[in-house]
């Protein structure tokens, strides 16, 4: 699957390691291993199938979460949402305070 990102912040983190700092490093490791599952994924089906990423819609959103570990969470949409050719876009790593 193709893989964009929203935001230069984002995507200087995952070509240049820019702004690691603000993150634990296992949280920075697993963001790597996401997007490279993401990027061998063929859609959003072989991603629901590992359950140890616990990949998800969120509620009332178009936007899905893909666990990092127990406290943060990598935040995705799909473009386009329903399609042959779909992009995963990642939106952001946010903190999830539900565990």
């Amino acid at each position: 699957m193709e893989i964009r990102f929203a935001t230069s912040d984002i995507e200087e983190l995952y070509t240049e390691e820019k702004g690691a700092e603000r993150y634990p490093p296992e949280v920075v490791s697993a963001f790597f291993r996401r997007v490279d599952l993401i990027r061998n994924a063929i859609d959003e089906r072989d991603l629901r199938a590992l359950k140890g990423v616990r990949f998800e819609k969120l509620r009332g959103s178009d936007r899905y979460s893909m666990r990092l570990n127990r406290q943060w969470r990598l935040e995705l949409v799909f473009d386009p949402p329903q399609g042959t050719d779909k992009a995963a876009v990642i939106i952001q790593i946010s903190k999830h305070y539900g565990d």
